[in-house]
């Protein structure tokens, strides 16, 4: 094998390699029903979780602090469903792609949105929020606009978002994909993954680890009970951390 040839098939294994970390899309099942996960998911709160996840030397796991939501949410998670937009003239081809999208949208998807940071426009409004409504969508998180708020709150849609603007999305920016690996600040997001959103922004645990992170964020859930028990009791601080507390 001359060099250039060595070169040229090392040079392909690792970009293949590479391919199936950033773009492999997991399809792994979980030991309990989706739908447990996901409630049991709700229990939790978006700190515990992401403490967790630390330990599983996962620390790009939250979506950029510009991302806030609509309002004080208690805990709502699902299963990521991605989408790609991007600030374009373009406007033929559009709403067929978007009704094409919107179809394949079902029950307990959380909508996650890459927008290519565009800041002029707005990629979800009362229509769409109606239409997430009705095909029983858990949310949604925009890295970008929407309008349309009044609508959105009377809906009592769960929404996570950058800013508001009465711009409507149409000759201002293009959804170019849907159901890709995408990329919000340093968080990878694939479809599947287990996204939850609360008070305190959202959080992508990956679908791989969410079951094994689930469980040990609900026994995290367990021990803060107890330390804030021996915090009420007057327990000292020395006394608690004795006992394993934590502050």
């Amino acid at each position: 094998m001359s060099v250039d040839q060595y070169k040229k098939e090392v040079g392909m294994m690792n970009l293949e390699k590479l391919i199936t970390t950033r773009e492999g899309i997991s399809d792994c099942t979980f030991p309990i029903p989706e739908k447990e996960l996901l409630a049991r998911y709700e229990q939790l709160y978006t700190g515990a979780i992401n403490d967790v996840m630390r330990e599983f030397c996962l620390l790009e796991q939250a979506l950029p602090g510009r991302i806030k939501p609509l309002r004080e949410y208690r805990s709502v998670a699902g299963f990521a469903f991605t989408v790609k937009s991007a600030p374009n003239v373009k406007i033929r081809g559009e709403m067929e792609f978007r009704t094409q999208m919107l179809d394949e949208m079902g029950e307990d998807h959380f909508v996650v949105w890459d927008t290519s940071r565009d800041q002029k426009a707005t990629l979800w409004g009362g229509v769409m929020t109606a239409t997430a409504k009705s095909k029983k969508l858990k949310a949604a998180c925009i890295d970008g606009g929407i309008r349309d708020t009044h609508q959105i709150l009377e809906a009592d849609f769960p929404l996570f978002y950058e800013y508001r603007i009465s711009n409507g999305s149409l000759g201002r920016c293009l959804i170019t994909h849907y159901q890709i690996p995408i990329k919000i600040g340093d968080v990878v997001i694939k479809p599947g993954d287990v996204v939850v959103g609360d008070i305190d922004g959202v959080l992508v645990i990956p679908r791989d680890q969410a079951y094994a992170v689930l469980l040990r964020a609900e026994e995290i859930r367990e021990n803060e009970k107890k330390i804030f028990g021996w915090v009420n009791a007057g327990d000292s601080i020395r006394d608690i951390t004795e006992k394993g507390g934590y502050f």
